[in-house]
C-alpha cells in the first residue's frame, strides 16, 4: 500500500479524500495541523488536542534548534516523547524565518546565516544542517530548506529564490537518504516558491516533481498578498504537482480559504490563526468570527457554537467574555480549544462530503453563510 492513497475525488473540483501513512499514525486528509512552534500549541495540553481530534501538529526546526536544541531533544528520546505527543509531527525547515526574520539573516547559495533573535549568537542553516536537525527531532514529516520570498518581490529576486530552493531540495534529499530518513517511513516534502509569478511557480513545481520526493508543499503564500493572488498561486503550483503525492499549503488560512484550496487540490494546512486569535478574544462560528470583547456578549447565555461539542461548549459567551475582559488565562485555553476544534471539525466535514460526493455544493453553501454580511 502506498504511503499516500487517494480514496475519493470530487467530480466538480480537484478536491480529494486521501490518507497519509507515517511512523506515528495515519493522517486522514484534508487535514489541518495546529501549530506548536516551540513543541507546544500555546495554552493547550496534548490531551486537549487529542480530545478535539488533532491528527498531526507542526513544530519549527529553527526555534527548537535554538532552544532547547535538537541534540538535547534527541538525547531525551525525540520530539514526540519530549512533548508528550504520540501522533504524527511535521517540522518546518526554518525557511519561513528567511521571511519573518529578514533583519537577522543573510542568504547565500550555501544556506542561511542567522543571528539568533534570542541572544544575538550566529549560526548557519544549510540543507545538511536542516535535515540533521529534523532527524534528531524525529519528526514524521520533514521539510526541505527553502527561501521564502517577501511580498512584493521583483521577478528576478523570486527567480533566484526558486533556483536556491530547488538546489537545496536536492541536497536535502541526498542528506535524508544518507541518514536513512526514508527507510524508517518518514517523509521529506519539497516546497514550491515563486512569489506571484505563475511561470516561476510552474517551473519550481516541475523541477521539484522531477526529484520524486514523497510529497510537496506550496510556500510563500499568505505573506501579505491579496487573497485572490494567494489562491491564484496555489492553483498555479498545484496544477504542476504530481497527482499521487500529498500537497501541503503552508501557513494558511481562514476557514473559507481552506475550503477553496481543498477545491484546488490541497490536502494539508497549518496556521497560527485559530490559536493566535483565541488569545485576543476572537472565536470562530458558523456565521463568521466574533470578538468577545464586544459589549453585546455581556449577557449572552448561549455557547459559542452549539453544534460544536467540546469542553468549552458548557460555558456561555457571557462567561467567556468575562474571562477575556478580566485577562484570565483560562480564556486563552477555552477559546483555543474551541477555535482549534472549529478548524479540525471543518476538515472532518470536508472529508465526509468528499466521501458522499457533494463537497462542492456543500463548501459553496458553507462559505456563503460564513461570509454573509450582517
Amino acid at each position: 500500500m502506498p504511503a499516500f492513497s487517494i480514496h475519493k475525488t470530487d467530480p466538480a473540483s480537484r478536491a480529494r479524500r486521501a490518507a497519509l501513512t507515517t511512523p506515528h499514525g495515519v493522517v486522514q486528509t484534508p487535514a489541518f495541523m495546529p501549530v506548536g512552534t516551540q513543541a507546544t500549541v500555546k495554552s493547550l495540553t496534548p490531551a486537549q488536542l487529542d480530545e478535539v481530534g488533532a491528527q498531526i501538529i507542526l513544530s519549527n526546526t529553527y526555534h527548537l534548534n535554538l532552544r532547547p536544541g535538537s541534540a538535547l531533544i534527541k538525547r531525551l528520546g525525540g520530539l514526540h516523547r519530549f512533548m508528550g505527543w504520540q501522533k504524527p509531527i511535521l517540522t518546518d525547515s526554518g525557511g519561513f524565518q528567511v521571511f519573518s526574520l529578514s533583519k537577522l539573516r543573510k542568504i547565500t547559495d550555501e544556506g542561511i546565516h542567522f543571528q539568533s533573535h534570542l541572544d544575538g549568537s550566529k549560526f548557519f542553516l544549510g540543507p545538511k544542517e536542516c535535515i540533521q536537525i529534523q532527524d534528531e527531532l524525529g519528526s514524521d514529516i520533514a521539510m526541505v530548506l527553502d527561501e521564502c520570498s517577501p511580498y512584493p518581490c521583483e521577478h528576478r529576486g523570486a527567480e533566484l529564490a526558486v533556483q536556491r530552493t530547488v538546489r537545496w531540495a536536492a541536497e536535502c534529499q541526498t542528506h535524508a537518504k544518507q541518514l536513512g530518513l526514508f527507510e524508517s517511513g518518514r517523509h521529506l516534502l519539497g516546497i514550491v516558491q515563486g512569489s506571484l509569478y505563475p511561470d516561476l511557480r510552474a517551473r519550481c513545481a516541475q523541477e521539484l516533481a522531477a526529484l520524486d520526493l514523497p510529497g510537496y508543499a506550496i510556500g510563500g503564500v499568505s505573506v501579505g498578498e491579496p487573497e485572490e493572488e494567494m489562491l491564484k498561486q496555489v492553483d498555479a503550483a498545484a496544477a504542476h504537482l504530481p497527482q499521487e503525492k500529498p500537497r501541503y499549503v503552508m501557513g494558511v488560512g481562514t476557514p473559507p480559504q481552506l475550503l477553496r484550496m481543498i477545491a484546488l487540490g490541497a490536502d494539508m494546512f497549518d496556521c497560527v490563526m485559530p490559536s493566535r486569535l483565541a488569545r485576543h478574544g476572537t472565536a470562530f462560528t458558523l456565521d463568521g468570527p466574533i470578538n468577545l470583547k464586544n459589549e453585546r456578549f455581556k449577557e449572552d447565555n448561549t455557547p459559542l457554537e452549539p453544534a460544536l461539542q467540546n469542553y468549552t461548549t458548557q460555558f456561555s459567551r457571557a462567561y467567556l467574555r468575562h474571562l477575556v475582559a478580566s485577562g484570565e488565562i483560562l480564556a486563552c485555553t477555552l477559546l483555543t480549544i474551541h477555535n482549534i476544534h472549529f478548524f479540525l471539525d471543518l476538515m472532518h466535514q470536508a472529508r465526509q462530503h468528499l466521501e458522499t460526493g457533494d463537497f462542492s455544493p456543500w463548501a459553496k453553501q458553507w462559505c456563503e453563510r460564513y461570509e454573509k454580511k450582517v
